[in-house]
């Protein structure tokens, strides 16, 4: 095999390994805005269907649903996206209004904590979390 034609395959085999371990930052995006859009339009059930389990049972007080208890959170509009960060089955989804933090499941990303405040050097202080 001719020199030029060897750097073409192995450019082109690089090329598509490299594609096939392109970073999803979509799907927590689109999460995310759905998350908030369920919101806005006032249905809460379908907001808490993009929950994490673990979150959506945690979420609710004594008596109360997952989408009563999300309706009493009041949430603002959560706004364009503006940074997504990914890190493996992890994610960090930031909209002008909202800061959440993801879960690649089996079956999709799931909303691990919502309305999230940075605290300097801490943790960040969600009003949803697991």
């Amino acid at each position: 095999m001719p020199l030029a034609a060897l750097v073409l395959a192995v450019a082109t085999m690089a090329t598509v390994a490299a594609a096939g371990c392109a970073v999803d930052t979509e799907g927590p995006a689109r999460t995310a805005e759905r998350f908030h859009t369920a919101l806005a339009a006032h249905q809460e059930e379908s907001a808490c269907a993009l929950l994490a389990r673990r979150t959506a049972e945690k979420l609710p007080g004594r008596g109360q649903s997952c989408a009563e208890a999300l309706r009493e959170l009041g949430f603002g509009p959560g706004g364009p996206v503006s940074a997504v960060s990914v890190w493996g089955d992890e994610a960090q989804v930031r909209l002008a209004g909202d800061t959440l933090f993801l879960h690649r499941f089996s079956d999709g990303w799931r909303i691990r904590a919502a309305g999230c405040e940075p605290e300097g050097d801490l943790p960040y202080d969600c009003e949803v979390d697991d």
